[in-house]
């Protein structure tokens, strides 16, 4: 079964759900977690003459709330007995960090959450889940 759960959360409720998923299925198969948080880069644009945050104070503000939702899932984990680690990156894409991740980490399965959105709104919106899945070769769990 799997040894490696890679969990990417953003701090949202639906990635909480997974969260709490991938430690259930660690603790009962006897795995490993990895939480992930992918980093935004600095949103700058040479087309803007206003600067809304400096990029140093952009980047640590991300880093603080990234080990905040990381600090959750090692606590979580830790209650219930799961060994946890936890890894952040920036990436212009958070499917692209997730899949490194997984990879560079030595996971053997990616546990996610998805919106569930259908029909046209699937297609327009699209999801880093959906992009997940149709660019890596590890299993992905995806937990609703």
């Amino acid at each position: 079964m799997f040894k490696h759960i890679l969990v990417p959360t953003d701090g949202s409720d639906l990635s909480q759900k997974a969260i709490d998923g991938a430690i259930d299925l660690a603790r009962s198969v006897g795995a490993r977690i990895t939480a992930y948080a992918c980093l935004p880069q600095y949103p700058y644009s040479p087309f803007s003459e206003i600067i809304v945050e400096q990029p140093d104070d952009f980047q640590q503000r991300s880093e603080r709330e990234a080990r905040e939702h990381l600090g959750e899932v090692e606590a979580a984990a830790r209650r219930a007995g799961v060994s946890c680690t936890s890894q952040t990156s920036v990436h212009p894409s958070p499917y692209l960090g997730i899949i490194e991740a997984a990879e560079s980490g030595g996971c053997d399965v990616i546990f996610m959450a998805s919106h569930g959105r259908r029909g046209l709104g699937s297609l327009l919106i699209g999801s880093e889940t959906q992009r997940v899945l149709t660019h890596t070769k590890i299993p992905v769990i995806v937990y609703r």
